[in-house]
C-alpha cells in the first residue's frame, strides 16, 4: 500500500534557545474502510491467484449500485447504441459484422461506439467491503444483444482504483493485488464453461493466455440484490497476467483492431507505456509480414518476420485456435488478440475471449448467437484470402506451413484428447451446476440461457465436438 506522508515543520521558540522538530503523519489508504488490510486491499500485496482465481471452487461477489447510477448506464448505453435497455431491434448479429476468412479481411464493427461509462459500486466478497470500485459494461456485439434483450447478466469489468481521485481513501485500491477484472456472462455458450476452458487449453499447449475461475454474482440494480448466474471472471492481461507468465511488463503491450495488411496506428491501442509515442515494433512487424521479399527470397522473408514476431507461438496458437474452432478471433473479427513485445523482444500473440468458440455453430447454439455470415478458419486455411496476412501468407509457406501441422499433431494426441478435455468439461461443469439448475437457479430476465435443458443439454454438445474435431485432425493430416 502506497502512503500519502506529508511532513510538518513544527517549530518552537524557547527562551534562549531554538528547538525544531519534525512531526510525520501518515495518511493510509483505506482508513475509513474497517476491512482493508495489506493483503485484501492494498497494491503492496502480490496478486493472489488462489484467493481470486481458484480452480475448484466457485466464488461469490456482490454488487450494489445506486438506482441513479443504474439510470445513468442507460442513458449512455441507449446514447451509444441507439436503442433501449430491453428495446429489441433485431439481432445485430444477424449480418456479416466480421468476414469471411476468405474475404478482405475487414474485420469487426463498432456496434457500441467507445467505452460505456464508469460508475461507482460497493463491492462485497468473503464477507470484505470494497468501497467505490468502478464498474463498466464492456464488449461490442455480446454487449449489444444482451442490452436489446434486456437481460441483466451483462458483461462488465471492475476496476479497483478507478475513483481514487474523488476518494483518496481507496488510493491504489486492490483486489487481492488485482487492479482490475473482467467479467464474462457466457453469451451465446450455453455449456457456461468456454471462456475458462479455452484458456486452459490454450496454456496446456503451450501458449499464454489469462486466468480464469467461477464466480456466482448478485448485483444490486438500485432495489436489491438480485442473482445473476455463473460469471467467468477473467484477468486483464495488461494488469497481471503478462507479468506473472512473462516474468516482467516492460515492453509494450497492444490490444490491436488491425488485419496487418497496412499499419495504420490508431488500430494499435496502447495499453501502456501510452506517454512514450513510440510503435516502431508493430510497425516493424507489419512491414516485414507484408515484404515482397515473401514471394522473391522466403529464407530472408522468414528471418525478417520472426526479428520483430514469435513466429512459433503463433504457430501453436493457430494450431490450437483453429483445431477447437474459433468464430471470433483474428482471420474473421479483426479483434480478440493482443500483443506483447516480450522480453525476446518480439511481439508474442495473447488469445483474448472465448465464450464463441469450441462449436461448429456460430452462437453455441443459443438462439441469441452471433456472427451471421462469418465462417471459422478451417485446419487447411485454404479458403483464407490476403485480406488476412498473418494466416495467408502463414499457410503459404511450406516451412511454417509444416511446422503448424506438426503442432496440430502435438496438440490433439497430448492436449486435446477426448479424455483429457472429458475430465476437463466434467470438473468444470459440475463446479457451476448447483448455481445454474440446482441450489440457485438462473432465470429471466438474469440468465443469458434460454432455458435450462439448453444447458444440461450442451455438455454432450461439447464433448462430441472434441470427437469429431479429432477426426477432422486425422482427416488433414493424412
Amino acid at each position: 500500500m502506497k502512503s500519502i506522508r506529508y511532513t510538518l515543520l513544527t517549530a518552537a521558540l524557547l527562551w534562549g534557545a531554538t528547538a525544531c522538530k519534525d512531526k510525520t503523519v501518515e495518511i493510509v489508504p483505506g482508513e475509513a474502510n474497517s476491512d482493508w488490510t495489506t493483503e485484501s486491499h492494498s497494491n503492496a500485496a502480490d496478486p493472489n491467484y488462489d484467493v481470486v482465481f481458484p480452480q475448484n471452487q466457485v466464488n461469490t461477489l456482490e454488487i450494489t449500485m445506486t438506482a441513479a447510477d443504474w439510470t445513468a448506464i442507460k442513458t449512455d448505453m441507449q446514447t451509444k447504441s441507439g436503442t433501449a435497455f430491453g428495446g429489441g431491434g433485431g439481432n445485430p448479429g444477424g449480418g456479416n459484422i466480421g468476414g469471411n476468412p476468405g474475404g478482405n479481411g475487414a474485420g469487426g464493427l463498432d456496434i457500441i461506439p467507445g467505452d460505456p461509462i464508469y460508475v461507482a459500486t460497493t463491492m462485497k466478497f468473503n464477507g470484505k467491503i470494497w468501497n467505490n470500485v468502478g464498474l463498466r459494461l464492456k464488449g461490442n456485439s455480446s454487449l449489444s444483444s444482451i442490452w436489446r434483450a434486456g437481460i441483466y447478466k451483462l458483461p462488465f469489468r471492475l476496476k479497483m482504483d478507478e475513483y481514487e481521485d474523488q476518494h483518496p481513501e481507496i488510493q491504489d485500491q486492490r483486489f487481492y493485488g488485482f487492479k482490475e477484472v473482467s467479467m464474462s456472462p457466457a453469451f451465446s455458450d450455453n455449456s457456461l464453461i468456454r471462456e475458462k476452458v479455452v484458456a486452459d487449453i490454450f496454456r496446456m499447449g503451450g501458449v499464454a493466455a489469462a486466468r480464469t475461475a467461477f464466480y456466482k454474482v448478485y448485483i444490486n440494480f438500485g432495489d436489491g440484490l438480485k442473482y445473476c448466474g455463473v460469471y467467468t471472471m477473467v484477468e486483464i492481461i495488461d494488469d497481471t497476467m503478462i507479468k506473472d507468465q512473462f516474468g516482467e511488463k516492460k515492453g509494450n503491450i497492444y490490444k490491436p483492431e488491425s488485419t496487418f495488411q497496412t499499419f495504420v496506428q490508431s488500430q494499435f491501442e496502447k495499453k501502456n507505456n501510452e506517454t512514450t509515442p513510440d510503435y516502431s515494433d508493430v510497425q516493424a512487424f507489419v512491414a516485414a509480414l507484408n515484404s515482397t521479399d515473401r514471394t522473391t527470397n522466403a529464407a530472408q522473408w522468414r528471418t525478417n518476420l520472426e526479428k520483430t514476431f514469435n513466429v512459433d507461438n503463433y504457430l501453436k496458437f493457430l494450431a490450437i485456435n483453429n483445431t477447437i474452432v474459433n468464430w471470433d478471433t483474428y482471420g474473421a473479427m479483426a479483434h480478440n488478440y493482443y500483443l506483447y513485445n516480450s522480453p525476446a523482444n518480439k511481439l508474442t500473440w495473447i488469445p483474448w475471449d472465448h465464450n464463441m468458440s469450441m462449436t461448429n455453430t456460430v452462437g453455441g447454439g443459443n438462439q441469441q448467437g452471433v456472427g451471421g455470415g462469418r465462417s471459422a478458419v478451417s485446419l487447411a486455411m485454404t479458403e483464407v484470402g490476403t485480406g488476412w496476412p498473418l494466416i495467408r501468407y502463414v499457410a503459404a509457406d511450406p516451412v511454417y506451413y509444416a511446422k503448424y501441422k506438426t503442432y496440430i499433431r502435438t496438440f490433439a494426441d497430448t492436449v486435446f484428447t477426448t479424455a483429457k478435455m472429458n475430465e476437463l468439461f466434467d470438473k468444470y461443469t459440475s463446479l457451476i451446476t448447483p448455481y445454474v439448475n440446482g441450489t440457485e437457479k438462473e432465470v429471466a430476465p438474469y440468465t443469458n440461457l434460454t432455458n435450462t435443458a439448453s444447458f444440461t443439454s450442451a455438455l454432450a454438445a461439447l464433448k462430441q465436438h472434441v470427437v469429431t474435431r479429432n477426426q477432422d485432425v486425422n482427416t488433414f493430416l493424412k
